[in-house]
């Protein structure tokens, strides 16, 4: 895969990802009082992280949700933030990689069937 074809699935995925920066920031600021945010219930969690998100603190771990109920961000203490990939980054990932693919090998069998002639008269079957 070419620079520019990973590129243009970068680019792909970064529409249809949460927007977690956003997510790490506003839960490294509401850490600072970890104590209050341990004892704000269920209803409340939405209301801290906005919506869609949602958040759940399981022994010294943040969890954030998206509204679709995947997890894009975890915290855990003394090893920081991780990022997991939802399921519409992986959808995705996976159409542009399968496009690829395809592409590829229907090339791949045109050159080998001798269907391409390389430039300058050169006969790639030769």
């Amino acid at each position: 895969m070419g620079n520019k074809f990973l590129a243009l699935r970068k680019s792909e995925v970064a529409k249809v990802a949460p927007d977690r920066a956003a997510l790490m920031g506003k839960v490294s600021q509401e850490m600072a009082d970890m104590k209050t945010i341990r004892e704000a219930d269920e209803r409340w969690l939405p209301f801290l992280f906005g919506e869609p998100y949602e958040a759940e603190f399981q022994s010294g771990a943040v969890h954030v949700y998206d509204g679709n109920g995947d997890e894009v961000r975890t915290y855990t203490a003394g090893v920081g933030w991780h990022e997991k990939e939802s399921k519409a980054e992986t959808q995705v990932h996976g159409a542009l990689k399968a496009a690829y693919y395809d592409a590829y090998h229907a090339a791949r069998q045109e050159i080998n069937a001798g269907a391409l002639e390389m430039p300058g008269g050169f006969d790639a079957r030769a």
